[in-house]
């Protein structure tokens, strides 16, 4: 079975590349048009395999991955990532069942989460980088 992957990439000079990692369809369409209409490139996948798959072949600024997902969690996920020096975004509706010594290590939202928040919040994750 191939892998869902799309990528979107805004008409700006562009310099954040973001790894999208959510497994609620609706979801993913709706955060990759938030991060594509704020100028970020944008790669999104449903689950861990795919997306372990794209950070060994792509270069990404932050990693914005869902806490809980099919074939794992995204701060399985995050420590990989972490160690290529990707910076790390969680955000998921399940925090309350989470071990909070795994999502303790990483900022994370609560779904749902708005817009706005979540440039924000990817903003700071960032820092200078955009």
């Amino acid at each position: 079975m191939q892998p869902i992957v799309s990528s979107f990439a805004g008409q700006k000079a562009l310099m954040s590349r973001i790894l999208l990692v959510e497994d609620d369809q609706h979801v993913r369409v709706l955060l990759e048009h938030v991060l594509f209409d704020s100028g970020y490139e944008v790669d999104s996948t449903a689950t861990l395999a795919e997306a372990r798959s794209l950070l060994d072949s792509v270069n990404y600024d932050l990693l914005l991955a869902d806490g809980r997902l099919p074939d794992g969690t995204g701060m399985a996920l995050a420590e990989r990532a972490e160690a290529s020096g990707v910076k790390i975004l969680i955000i998921t509706g399940y925090a309350f069942q989470l071990a909070s010594e795994d999502l303790g290590r990483y900022d994370f939202l609560m779904k749902p989460v708005r817009p706005a928040e979540l440039i924000q919040a990817i903003e700071r994750t960032l820092g200078d980088k955009k």
